[in-house]
């Protein structure tokens, strides 16, 4: 037990190193960029972010399903030139992906700007599929350092290259933009020298691998399918407010998500550790884990919230242009409640007891409920307060039920809990968003010390658990 703390503790170091550059990189595109760049090519640049996010879906799971078929194996014991043959396969699809994006782009698309987006995106079509596939070898076999080099080295890289244009004043999004491509292919290079053992073999290790492509989609189709869908709960919603208002008030509020998205980083990158270790422990010990791990997140990130008004003050004198647009971190903040909920606990769980196709319809139905209410917020109401608050009410929806999925399958109580989060949800909103004063993050600190006190039993088992295991 204490080898595998151990272990643990060290693949988590690495991959909080690399989300803490990543971390350091995003608040300097956060807080930097749009100080620089004007309102419209800061917009134009989140909508490069925005239709990037999206090209994962063109590997149909290809690269989920070698995450959930090999996840929890040996490096050394994979038969290397069926990944060889896999990879060079996957290469020549997301070609001829970026092939048609690139002709239908051209003929469909007028506006220049939109057009340059999606030539680039035609290019990371490419690069980011296979640099994928092989990162997610790397994660799955728990070489989670090699993991964190791949990911530090593309932001590293990035970041220079935004310093030195940022330095020259440039300002023009379109610089920033190809700065990003060349970070992701330097270190699609890196992920190849990595595994160079499957991508760098002779021809003749080729194979037909028709019957192991089918499986790992098959496999991971549902995930991916997932995955999309959840990033559409939140990307019609913006997409919404692309449409009806325009590229500047998609900017500012993509601004606002940015912000509570960076702390979302820290729990990814438990995240991306622990499911690995979970594929390798006995059933009987999951539901004791997934309690401690409930106690101790939530109780961190619920009184994170009181760093709301810090936060937006400091933003708001930095960054005077977007002043009124951070207000609305009063209703997008609380989503680290539930993202991180999500990411860490409920996905990963979802994954190691591979309950992928309960996750997907989870994602399904609440991004069916996601076009219900931009429908109503951007085309029957055209209320911008309503169209932002429905992506916390979704990211609320989604946690809920699917933890009280997962916490039947687990034999778990979790609904008191699930009560006190809406609750101090709730409260924080109306704080935040209706009294709007420097009191808010002390009406907020006393209703947050009035849940520790609630768990203050769990918390004190919960961290006992902990120590005991340090200890031992």
């Amino acid at each position: 037990m204490k080898e595998k703390l151990i272990d643990i503790v060290k693949n988590f170091s690495y991959s909080m190193s690399s989300n803490l550059i990543s971390m350091l990189i995003s608040t300097l595109v956060v807080l930097v960029v749009p100080r620089i760049i004007g309102v419209e090519d800061y917009g134009f640049w989140q909508l490069y972010l925005f239709y990037s996010s999206y090209i994962g879906f063109l590997h149909f799971g290809w690269n989920d399903g070698i995450y959930l078929r090999y996840g929890g194996e040996e490096y050394e014991d994979l038969d290397k030139p069926l990944f060889f043959s896999q990879f060079y396969s996957l290469f020549l699809l997301q070609v001829v992906f970026a092939l048609i994006s690139v002709f239908v782009s051209f003929n469909f698309i007028n506006d220049v700007d939109r057009l340059f987006i999606l030539q680039i995106i035609a290019i990371e079509i490419i690069v980011v599929n296979t640099r994928h596939m092989l990162a997610f070898i790397l994660q799955a076999t728990n070489r989670i350092k090699d993991y964190a080099k791949v990911t530090i080295f593309d932001r590293i890289f990035y970041a220079s290259l935004l310093l030195i244009l940022l330095l020259f004043g440039v300002k023009n999004y379109r610089l920033l933009v190809t700065a990003d491509l060349t970070g992701k292919i330097v270190s699609l290079f890196l992920a190849m020298y990595l595994t160079r053992d499957i991508v760098f073999r002779k021809i003749t290790d080729f194979k037909n691998v028709i019957d192991e492509i089918i499986a790992n989609i098959s496999t991971g189709i549902k995930l991916m399918f997932s995955n999309v869908a959840n990033m559409l709960i939140t990307g019609v919603i913006r997409f919404g407010i692309e449409q009806n208002w325009s590229v500047a008030v998609f900017g500012q509020i993509s601004l606002t998500l940015s912000v509570s998205n960076m702390f979302l980083m820290f729990i990814n990158a438990l995240g991306m550790v622990i499911y690995p270790i979970l594929r390798r422990i006995n059933t009987n010990s999951l539901t004791r884990v997934y309690s401690i791990m409930r106690d101790l997140l939530m109780a961190i990130v619920i009184g994170m919230l009181i760093l709301y008004m810090p936060i937006k003050s400091v933003l708001s004198q930095w960054l005077p242009q977007y002043a009124e647009s951070l207000n609305y971190m009063a209703l997008l903040f609380p989503i680290i409640i539930y993202e991180s909920k999500m990411s860490l606990l409920i996905n990963t769980y979802m994954k190691a007891l591979r309950y992928e196709n309960i996750l997907l319809k989870i994602n399904i139905v609440t991004m069916i409920l996601s076009f219900i209410l931009t429908y109503l917020s951007t085309s029957m109401f055209n209320n911008l307060d309503f169209a932002i608050l429905s992506i916390v009410i979704l990211m609320a929806f989604r946690g809920v039920v699917s933890e009280i999925f997962l916490s039947s399958t687990l034999k778990v109580t979790v609904m008191k809990d699930i009560i006190l989060e809406l609750l101090m949800t709730a409260i924080f909103i109306y704080t935040a968003w209706v009294i709007n004063s420097w009191i808010t993050p002390v009406i907020y600190g006393a209703f947050y010390v009035v849940y520790m006190v609630i768990k203050r039993k769990d918390l004190k088992e919960s961290v006992g658990y902990v120590v005991g295991i340090l200890r031992s």
